[in-house]
């Protein structure tokens, strides 16, 4: 389990060097490390829901990919981190995160690139308290023990929530805790708040009526990215782009039909119904190039990371992508 730190206690900066040091280790071990490119199949890494899922529950990029004699291998993880980790070792090609992992792993050395992104789904996470909670508002947050997984994409909505309400980030009590155990101690009440994402977001929502203080809307995007290994992008750039195009051809028939994109995630994920199509209605649809635009936004969020020394060193996020992205958005 992990343990519990804030930002604001000393030797942050050394304990996330050493927390990188140990996930590096552990995504080493737990799923193998390759080294070069294989010609002939392209490795995926997924977490527990969104598009990926989906084009996997579907089987079409096999179908497509077969007639160029690439195979494909899937390989599940528990959060974006860990993910981006494992393109970083060589374990995996391919996968998807929100805005705030592929930052954390750039500043920590990872050598990735931006290949796609969908649209903002600034609703698709939230800061939630139990239903009986005293917090009512952002300003009740203050001297509050508020779950999040470091890192992840809610990371950087709850730098934005403290902001809105004029609160420093030491002002609260931050616990970092994986989903699952966050989910735990919410229940229990080890914790006064919780900052997540989809799917967790609409069955904390549906499962124990938990209450959305305050969710993304007009203060982030919540991109959804999707990266490769530098290696494998510029090895196979073909596969690359015909796994994008199967990933919008999914989103765009997931966006027509909710209720049976709902249904085919129902046994990839194990959450009912009404729960999964709650949290599709608040994701964003249609896979783009990245562009200009989109990494100036990621560069705000590195830059606010680095001010608030969650990130060990400033970086540039465009190092983290090929080519022109103005040329690449016009094809």
């Amino acid at each position: 389990m992990q343990k519990n730190v804030t930002i604001s206690r000393p030797g942050a900066k050394s304990m996330l060097v050493l927390l990188l040091g140990i996930l590096l280790v552990t995504v080493q071990t737990s799923y193998g490390q390759k080294s070069g490119v294989s010609e002939n199949i392209i490795h995926i890494g997924y977490q527990k829901y969104g598009t990926l899922v989906l084009l996997k529950a579907r089987g079409t990029l096999e179908k497509h990919l077969s007639q160029i004699h690439v195979d494909v291998q899937w390989t599940e993880f528990p959060a974006g981190p860990q993910l981006l980790e494992g393109l970083n070792v060589g374990s995996i090609d391919f996968g998807t995160v929100g805005e705030a992992p592929p930052i954390f792993a750039q500043a920590a050395g990872a050598d990735i690139v931006y290949v796609g992104y969908e649209p903002q789904a600034s609703a698709g996470e939230a800061l939630i308290v139990p239903k009986n909670s005293p917090i009512k508002s952002l300003n009740d947050l203050k001297g509050k023990k508020v779950a999040l997984n470091k890192g992840s994409n809610v990371h950087y909505l709850l730098v934005k929530l403290l902001e809105k309400a004029g609160l420093k980030y030491g002002e609260i009590d931050a616990i970092y805790l994986a989903p699952a155990d966050a989910r735990a101690a919410f229940e229990r009440g080890s914790v006064d708040a919780w900052v997540i994402w989809e799917p967790f977001l609409a069955a904390a929502q549906n499962q124990t009526d938990a209450r959305i203080v305050e969710d993304g809307a007009g203060l982030v995007s919540n991109h959804q990215f999707f990266l490769a290994s530098r290696n494998y992008a510029q090895s196979r750039p073909d596969v690359v782009q015909i796994v994008l195009s199967e990933l919008a051809a999914v989103d765009d028939w997931a966006k027509e039909h909710l209720s049976d994109a709902a249904t085919a995630l129902q046994p990839q994920i194990g959450l009912d119904h009404a729960t999964l199509q709650l949290a599709l209605s608040r994701g964003g649809y249609g896979v783009k190039p990245v562009t200009e635009a989109v990494m100036s936004e990621q560069q705000q969020i590195a830059d606010a990371f680095y001010n608030l020394r969650l990130i060990p060193k400033h970086i540039n996020v465009r190092d983290a992508t090929l080519g022109d992205l103005q040329a690449q958005a016009r094809h």
